[in-house]
């Protein structure tokens, strides 16, 4: 029931007794790499600093006989960084500084007891902080290195480090270093700038560029060969035989950034490449949209590299994370490269049909996975399990249930509704081009059909839909042996997520295809409790733009009237994950004689589903917040400002769809920018981050926040889908001026 113990709960930078030391890169083309390293004694009685920068080589050489192992060799007051005999790199400084060479080699003595064949990879930290001189290299090379310095400073002063690491040169490393950090410091300036042209308050500002800046700082290489990993590295033990049956071993085609077979390296978008040094199938689809600000060619890449032979399972299915490739994870892919690909086509006025094209076949395969595996009955209830939900459920879901049995989700289903119309749209705008989509867009609109029927259990003598008339919600339904269907009742964002599924076509695209459209048409007329079921197909707006969506306007104003009600969903700072009601009323049922429970749990997770490090049971996440947002201005161009509904904005009153966007926008963005009292409520725990001039403005992207205070919780350093917030920052900017509760207001 404690928080995350993070290190500045530790006391160490009680009176200041710290030595703040920041680090600036910059290139002077994509070879040369400058650093300028900064190191302040921000405490009152002068202190020694060593400073150690530091590099070396990957070790391969432990696990695979290479033929020519590479060195740095101290020559010439540098480091030659070389590959077989010939120099690549060198690494030079402009201070003088004590060169240190080891090896990164484990040290087998002090581990266990073994001998070692050289200088291991803690000589440098054992010539430091013990004194032992024969813990580094006296001949000047290894494969390790670090060159020391010694400062004493005063109170507030400061010691600076120029270091380069460039191919080989004759002309002075440092002549041009000072011109060229501040070149790159006004280009960087003038980059953000012009993306931030229409932002006008300053902290936001701030806010968006450090999300951003996180974003593209958690780029970092993977390479993950799975054959390798089950049959052991060539120069190391073999492992154990369970290995070859255990996690991933189904996926052996699996090979990302195989170098040494020849193929190039993946730099993937990392959730957290600090915390979590892999990829996360669904975080990532997040990532590539706020990536796409910065970067759209890199978005682009980031969601094709998962359908790749080498990462897509030849099933169809995504991995879903390296701790189990199995896994499964909402398939919000379709989604996110539509979103890339109208951001990219309103940025450039084109959009890139060929990336569309190529997305849409890989996603065909992934779409069929799911509808042949995660449909247990054959009746387009979809299960999925874990779903990256964590523990927002009374039961392991990455587990079959132990009663047996399956669950009917309504998140899952709702997954694959808006699946389907993300597949569909895709479709058409393909169509533009090339008419062969028609047909499968009017495949894809059949299914929605299917599956919105099946969620409402509507046209199949007693079927069961997941939606509940007498609480006006949606509802997971459990299907145990031997007993009737059962609707659990716990009000989470599972049951907010079906207004999610909906599409607009626009009038234009709607009369580009006349066999679609003729096939709508036959279902208005032959199966007209389908086409009364997803909304106003038959009813366009007075643009002529028509929609399909799970939640008729009825059903839609239910959902909504409980997300925007404080005492349930609404946190001053978004949308829980699972209702306040159930603080009081927690949700308890016996099964098999176990008991399962769920409470409102708003900041860490209270139960050990999932080890206890996550919980879906009451915070505010990013991206469900964000995917809420989107729908809702997508809803509004269809329903206009005559749909109203009540949303406290300060004092009760009725908004658009677009205002209570907006108001949902707001209050998100509210967690990192300062308040009134110039505290930001994510780190409010810790005054530090708003007292201290040189904590204030350095920003932290936490994983989920407290559904009642806003504080941060979870991995601190999560830049990854919390970065949306720098969308939604965009977006205010374009949000509908005038809208009654918009951010401009």
């Amino acid at each position: 029931q404690e928080r995350e113990f993070e290190i500045i709960d530790t006391g160490a930078f009680d009176a200041n007794r710290y030595f703040d030391v920041e680090i600036e890169y910059g290139k002077a083309d994509p070879e040369d790499l400058l650093l300028r390293v900064r190191a302040t004694n921000r405490g009152l009685d002068p202190a020694t600093l060593w400073l150690l920068p530091q590099i070396w080589f990957r070790n391969r050489w432990s696990w695979l006989p290479l033929d020519d192992r590479p060195e740095l060799r101290f020559e010439a007051g540098r480091i030659g960084v070389y590959q077989s005999d010939d120099i690549e790199r060198e690494f030079v400084w402009d201070y003088y500084g004590t060169p240190l060479f080891c090896d990164n080699d484990t040290n087998f003595h002090k581990l266990w007891g073994g001998r070692n064949a050289g200088f291991c990879k803690d000589g440098i930290n054992d010539f430091v902080v013990d004194g032992d001189r024969a813990a580094v290299n006296p001949a000047g090379r290894g494969s390790k290195a670090a060159v020391m310095t010694q400062a004493v400073l005063a109170p507030g002063a400061s010691a600076t480090l120029r270091l380069r690491l460039r191919p080989r040169a004759e002309i002075d490393p440092f002549a041009d270093f000072d011109e060229l950090m501040a070149r790159r410091i006004v280009e960087a300036d003038a980059f953000y700038d012009a993306l931030q042209a229409d932002l006008a308050d300053a902290d936001a500002r701030l806010v968006q560029r450090q999300a951003l800046a996180g974003m593209l700082w958690n780029k970092q290489f993977y390479g993950y060969d799975i054959r390798r990993w089950l049959s052991g590295d060539p120069l190391q033990p073999t492992p154990p035989e369970a290995r070859l049956e255990g996690r991933n071993s189904g996926w052996r085609h699996f090979a990302s950034g195989d170098v040494d077979a020849g193929q190039s390296g993946d730099v993937l978008s990392m959730p957290d490449s600090w915390e979590y040094p892999w990829f996360a199938a669904w975080d990532l689809a997040f990532h590539c949209v706020v990536l796409t600000i910065v970067d759209p060619a890199f978005a682009k890449s980031q969601l094709t590299i998962l359908t790749q032979a080498r990462f897509m399972h030849p099933n169809g299915q995504l991995p879903a994370y390296e701790w189990n490739f199995n896994d499964v994870n909402p398939p919000v892919h379709a989604w996110a490269a539509l979103q890339i690909y109208d951001l990219d086509a309103e940025a450039t006025g084109v959009g890139d049909r060929a990336f569309l094209e190529r997305i849409f076949h890989k996603l065909l395969l992934n779409f069929t996975w799911w509808v042949n595996r995660e449909d247990a009955g054959g009746r387009n209830l979809f299960q999925g399990g874990f779903l990256g939900l964590d523990n927002i459920g009374p039961f392991d879901l990455r587990e079959p249930l132990p009663f047996g049995g399956n669950l009917d989700q309504s998140d899952g289903t709702t997954w694959m509704a808006a699946y389907a119309l993300a597949m569909m749209r895709m479709a058409l705008e393909l169509g533009r081009d090339n008419p062969i989509y028609e047909d499968l867009a009017t495949k894809f609109f059949e299914h929605f059909l299917d599956i919105a029927q099946a969620l409402h259990g509507a046209g199949q003598p007693g079927a069961e839909g997941l939606w509940d008339e007498s609480e006006a919600f949606y509802f997971d339904v459990l299907r145990a042996p031997g007993q009737a269907p059962r609707l659990l009742r716990i009000r989470s964002i599972v049951g907010i997520l079906p207004i999610i599924a909906a599409e607009v076509v626009p009038d234009e695209l709607f009369k580009l295809f006349p066999q679609f459209r003729a096939r709508a048409d036959w279902y208005i007329k032959h199966r007209p409790e389908l086409a009364r079921l997803v909304s106003n197909w038959r009813e366009p707006n007075a643009g002529g733009d028509r929609l399909l969506a799970v939640t008729r306007r009825r059903r839609l104003k239910a959902v909504l009237a409980r997300m925007l009600d404080e005492t349930e969903f609404l946190s001053p700072y978004g949308v829980r994950s699972v209702s306040r009601y159930h603080l009081d009323h927690p949700f308890e049922i016996t099964l098999g004689g176990k008991e399962f429970a769920l409470k409102y749990e708003p900041g860490e997770g209270e139960t050990r589903i999932y080890g206890g490090n996550s919980n879906w049971r009451g915070p505010v996440w990013a991206p469900i917040n964000y995917l809420l947002i989107q729908t809702l201005r997508k809803l509004h161009r269809f329903y206009g400002d005559d749909f109203q509904i009540a949303c406290p904005t300060g004092s009760e009153s009725f908004l658009s769809l677009a205002g209570v966007a907006d108001e949902l926008s707001r209050r998100f963005q509210s967690l990192f920018l300062k308040d009134p009292n110039g505290r930001r409520p994510c780190q409010a725990q810790w005054p530090r981050f708003d007292d201290d001039p040189y904590f204030r403005d350095s920003l932290q992207f936490f994983e989920y926040f407290h559904g009642d205070t806003g504080r941060g919780c979870g991995a601190s350093h999560q830049t990854g889908w919390t970065a949306l917030v720098a969308s939604l920052m965009r977006g205010a900017s374009r949000a509908s001026g005038g809208t009654k509760g918009s951010i401009e207001q």
